[in-house]
C-alpha cells in the first residue's frame, strides 16, 4: 500500500510538471529561425536556424528593489501571437525602404508584467514590458545565452575605441567584458550577432562569458552611479568612484530595451542587416526637413596644417573661412570646429581670435553649416544656455565627446540633448560615446555616432587604426548603426613606414584604403579629416570623393570575409558605389556587376591602387571605362589596400 501510495505521488508529480511547463513556438516569416519559449517556474527561450539548435534554453528575468522578480516563479496569464508586415520609409539610411515583417507572440504574466518576442527574418528579440504603479528600481537583469557549442567569438574589450579579440565563449580571459555588438562563428561558419535596440532611460548591456563550463553569455549593466569625480583625459571625463546597488530608476509603466539575436549564412549580408534600426521607437520628432546628412571638412585631426597659403593657420577666423570656402566649393555640407573655439569648460566663452557671429554669417552666405565640439559635462551643465546661444548664431550641428560611459545617467542625457537640440532645429554627432542602439531612428537628429577605434588612434597610440581593424568594423560595430571613423588620411604609409605623429598624422593603407572608406563605412555625417589644402593638390580625387553621398537608397552583398576584406555596393538615385578594402595582405577579388540595372550602359570611374602602393601608400590609379549588368571586374589591392568605383549613366 505504501509503495502505490509513493508511486501515486510521483506520477502527479510528473503530470503537474507536464501541466506547469508549456512551450510556445515562434517562427521567422521565412522560417528559418525557429524559437520555442518554455515557460515553467521560469522563462526560458532557445533558438534554431535552419532546422539546427543554436542557442539552447536560456533564462530572461528581472529583480526589483522590493524583491519581486519577473521572469521567475511565474503565473501565465494570456499568451496571444500576431504578424506585422509594413514597409518603412527611413529619413535616411542604406536603404529608402525597410520591410518591417515579424511575427509575435505575447506572454503576460501575473504581476502586472509581460515579455514581448519577435521573430524577424533578420532575427529574432525579445523585452520587458510592465505596468506597474509608480517608479521602480531595477536591482538587475539575467540576460542568458547559452549556446550550443563553444563557438569562436570576436570579443571586444572596452566601452567603444579597441582592437577586437578572438576567442572562445568558454574562455574566461581578462578583462571577462565584451560591449556590443558580439559576432560569433559557429564551427559551419554561420554568423550569430547580439545586441540590443531601443535603450532609452536605461542602461546598455555588455557581455562576459559565465565561466560555468556551458557555452554561455551573461548579460551586465552599468550600476547606476553614486559619486563622480572629474578626471580623464584633460579632465574631460566623470569618472564614477562609487555606484548604487542598483542599475536603474525608472517608471514603473514601460517597455524595457530589446534584447536581440541575428543569424547572416554570409558575412556580407551583415552589412544590410537592418533589425537594431527596425526594433527602435518610430521617431518623436515631427518635422524633419531641416536633418540633413552630408559631409563635414574637419578640423582637429588635420591640427589645421594648411599648406600654401598666405596667413597663419589656427584658430582664427581666416583659417576658418578658409575651410568654409573649401566646403563650398566641393559640395561639403559642413565645416567641425573642434577643440579650441570656445573655452572647454565654459562653452560662452569664446577665443578671442575668432568673430564667431562674423564667421556663422559668412558660411551662411556660402551655404556651409557649422558644427561645434563640446566636452558633455559642460554642455550639461550650461545645457538651455548654451543651446539658445548656438540658435541664435545659426549654428547647425552639435559634435558631443567624452561621455565614455554607458550607465543610465549617461544614457539619459543623450537623450535628453537629443530633445532640446531638435527644438532648435541641430545635429548632434556623439564621440566618446557607447554603441548606437537605434536612437537615430527615434531621434534621426542624432546624426552619427563614434564608438568605434577610428583614424584619430593614428595621432595618439603606438598601434593606431590598422588595416586588419578596418576590416572586421564593417561586420560588427557598424551592424548597431551608423559610424563616424572620420576617414579621408591623404599621408598614407605602409605598415613599415608608419609612425604615430600627433600634429602631422598618417593613415596605415594605401590612399584608396582611405576612399574605399566612405563607401563601405555608413555614415550620415562623414567626415573629411585630413587639411583641405591636401585635398586640393589632388583635384580628380577631390572632385570624385564629393561626389560620394553619405546615406543610400540600397545596399548591395558582394563577396566579404570578417577580418581579412570586405566590399560593397551602394546606390544613390541611379548611381552605383561600389568599394572594397583588405587587411595588410594582398589581395585580388573577381566581382560580378549583378547589381547594375538590365539594359543600361554605365561610365564607370575608378579608383585602384597604383603599382606602388606597397611602397607608396599614396600611389593610385584612375581609371574610365564601360560596363554593364553581369559583367566581371576584377579588384586588385595593395597591402591595406582599396578600391572605389562610381558607375553612371
Amino acid at each position: 500500500m505504501k509503495y502505490k501510495i509513493i508511486l501515486l505521488t510521483l506520477i502527479c508529480c510528473c503530470f503537474s510538471q507536464i501541466i506547469l511547463a508549456k512551450d510556445f513556438m515562434l517562427e521567422s516569416p521565412d522560417h528559418k529561425i525557429k524559437a520555442t519559449v518554455t515557460v515553467e517556474d521560469g522563462v526560458q527561450y532557445s533558438l534554431c536556424y535552419e532546422g539546427t539548435a543554436y542557442l539552447l534554453p536560456s533564462a530572461i528575468a528581472m529583480t526589483l528593489s522590493d524583491g519581486k522578480v519577473l521572469g521567475e516563479h511565474v503565473k501565465l496569464l494570456v499568451h496571444k501571437t500576431s504578424s506585422y508586415d509594413h514597409t518603412i520609409k527611413p529619413l535616411y539610411g542604406i536603404s529608402s525602404a525597410l520591410q518591417d515583417h515579424y511575427n509575435e507572440l505575447v506572454l503576460e504574466f501575473e504581476g502586472h508584467y509581460s515579455i514581448v518576442f519577435r521573430a524577424y527574418n533578420e532575427g529574432f528579440a525579445y523585452r520587458m514590458v510592465t505596468d506597474l504603479k509608480g517608479p521602480v528600481v531595477v536591482k538587475s537583469e539575467k540576460c542568458e545565452f547559452r549556446f550550443k557549442d563553444d563557438y569562436r567569438s570576436y570579443f571586444h574589450s572596452t566601452l567603444s575605441e579597441s582592437d577586437y579579440r578572438e576567442q572562445r565563449i568558454s574562455e574566461v580571459l581578462l578583462p571577462n567584458y565584451t560591449s556590443m555588438p558580439l559576432l560569433l562563428k559557429t564551427n559551419g561558419g554561420l554568423n550569430i550577432l547580439i545586441h540590443e535596440s531601443d535603450v532609452l532611460d536605461y542602461p546598455c548591456m555588455s557581455l562576459a562569458s559565465s565561466g560555468d563550463g556551458r557555452n554561455t553569455l551573461v548579460g551586465n549593466h552599468a550600476a547606476y552611479p553614486k559619486r563622480v569625480e572629474v578626471g580623464g583625459p584633460a579632465r574631460f571625463n566623470l569618472i564614477v568612484k562609487e555606484t548604487e546597488d542598483y542599475i536603474a530608476r525608472t517608471g514603473g509603466t514601460r517597455s524595457f530595451p530589446w534584447r536581440l539575436v541575428s543569424f547572416e549564412k554570409n558575412e556580407g549580408d551583415i552589412l544590410k542587416n537592418q533589425l537594431v534600426y527596425l526594433l527602435a521607437s518610430p521617431s518623436v520628432i515631427k518635422n524633419t526637413g531641416w536633418i540633413k546628412p552630408g559631409k563635414v571638412a574637419w578640423d582637429w585631426w588635420n591640427a589645421l596644417n594648411l599648406s600654401g597659403v598666405d596667413f597663419k593657420t589656427g584658430f582664427n577666423t581666416e583659417t576658418y573661412k578658409y575651410y568654409i570656402d573649401f566646403a563650398a566649393a566641393n559640395r561639403i555640407e559642413y565645416v567641425n570646429l573642434d577643440e579650441g573655439w570656445s573655452d572647454q569648460f565654459d562653452l560662452l566663452k569664446v577665443t578671442d581670435k575668432l568673430d564667431m557671429p562674423a564667421l556663422i554669417a559668412y558660411a551662411k552666405q556660402r551655404k556651409v553649416g557649422i558644427v561645434l565640439w563640446c566636452v558633455w559635462r559642460t554642455l550639461d551643465g550650461q545645457m538651455i544656455p548654451a543651446l539658445n546661444q548656438f540658435q541664435q548664431w545659426g549654428i547647425s550641428g552639435l559634435k558631443v565627446d567624452f561621455m565614455d560611459r554607458d550607465d543610465q545617467v549617461v544614457v539619459n542625457f543623450q537623450e535628453r540633448l537629443l530633445k532640446e537640440a531638435a527644438k532648435r532645429k541641430m545635429l548632434v554627432s556623439y564621440h566618446g560615446a557607447y554603441h548606437p542602439t537605434g536612437m537615430e531612428r527615434t531621434y534621426p537628429n542624432q546624426i552619427n555616432t563614434e564608438g568605434v577605434k577610428g583614424s584619430e588612434w593614428n595621432k595618439f597610440d603606438a598601434g593606431g587604426a590598422s588595416p586588419q581593424t578596418d576590416v572586421t568594423i564593417p561586420f560588427i560595430r557598424m551592424f548597431a548603426g551608423a559610424m563616424d571613423y572620420t576617414p579621408g588620411a591623404m599621408q598614407n604609409y605602409n605598415k613599415g613606414d608608419w609612425k604615430q605623429v600627433f600634429d602631422r598624422p598618417m593613415s596605415q593603407g594605401t590612399r584608396c584604403h582611405q576612399l574605399a572608406m566612405y563607401t563601405v563605412y555608413y555614415g550620415p555625417l562623414q567626415m573629411l579629416s585630413d587639411a583641405p589644402t591636401a585635398y586640393q593638390k589632388e583635384p580628380r580625387y577631390l572632385n570624385y570623393l564629393s561626389s560620394i553621398p553619405t546615406v543610400w537608397d540600397e545596399t548591395a552583398t558582394l563577396d566579404s570575409k570578417v577580418g581579412e576584406y570586405v566590399s560593397v555596393a551602394r546606390r544613390k538615385g541611379s548611381e552605383w558605389f561600389m568599394a572594397a578594402m583588405t587587411n595588410w595582405t594582398p589581395r585580388r577579388l573577381t566581382m560580378k556587376l549583378d547589381f547594375l540595372e538590365q539594359g543600361k550602359v554605365y561610365n564607370a570611374e575608378i579608383f585602384m591602387d597604383g603599382p606602388n602602393a606597397a611602397r607608396v601608400g599614396s600611389d593610385y590609379k584612375q581609371e574610365l571605362r564601360k560596363v554593364s549588368k553581369g559583367d566581371v571586374i576584377t579588384v586588385d589591392m595593395a597591402p591595406g589596400g582599396g578600391w572605389s568605383a562610381r558607375f553612371s549613366y
